[in-house]
């Protein structure tokens, strides 16, 4: 039985991408097709398509005569990142305030903060994390906009280290759960204005930990 070109790319795409989030493949490493042939028992095609694919997404980057490598992104790049992010999850958030559905909306967004609730109890970093990516999602889903959603997409590929950095922050997991909860009852209040404010803070202060934790100057809040 032949199995579809498309399924052996997304089974590909899916593999390395997942091991770029969860840190199996580390900032600076080398990723190679034919090694992945060997550990996935793919051909080399759908393993080339999948890391150009991943190289257009910011997930990898094409070094010439060299291949493709897992990015090391500076302290001051994760810093700007939570600046562009502030800016797209603040524009998702007031649309989905604004969205006719935005009370179905944040009752999605309740379930999920009753998740995050019980990783942060089991000190699960690991799972806090992929529900507090599913969280952000689903207000981006929420805003209506085609095109925001790649380009949040596409930041958060880059900024995950600094998430996973950042949430362990003596102290953060607690305050970033109430930030969550401002977050959807604004929405669930049908308040854009309050959605947009409540969710750049969140962010923002997100990249503050991120500060804090790496010890960097200039980690004084902001008001």
């Amino acid at each position: 039985m032949t199995v579809p070109r498309h399924t052996l790319l997304n089974a590909a795409y899916d593999h390395l991408r997942a091991a770029i989030l969860d840190g199996s493949l580390t900032p600076g490493s080398r990723v190679t097709v034919r090694p992945l042939t060997e550990q996935l028992g793919l051909s080399p095609t759908p393993i080339k398509t999948a890391l150009a694919a991943l190289e257009r997404e910011g997930f990898l980057i094409a070094v010439p005569h060299r291949g493709y490598f897992v990015p090391e992104g500076s302290t001051d790049d994760l810093l700007e990142l939570y600046e562009l992010r502030e800016a797209v999850d603040g524009i998702a958030a007031r649309r989905a305030a604004g969205a006719p559905d935005h009370d179905q909306i944040a009752t999605q967004l309740r379930r999920l903060l009753a998740e995050q609730r019980r990783a942060v109890e089991a000190n699960n970093l690991h799972d806090y994390g992929e529900l507090d990516l599913a969280f952000h999602r689903l207000i981006w889903e929420g805003s209506g906009s085609r095109r925001l959603i790649p380009v949040a997409e596409n930041l958060v590929a880059q900024v995950r280290l600094g998430n996973r950095l950042s949430a362990q922050a003596p102290g953060r997991l607690p305050v970033a759960l109430d930030e969550h909860q401002a977050i959807l009852e604004a929405i669930r209040e049908g308040d854009p204005r309050a959605a947009e404010q409540h969710i750049r803070r969140h962010v923002r202060e997100a990249g503050q930990a991120l500060r804090r934790y790496l010890g960097v100057e200039g980690a004084a809040e902001q008001p």
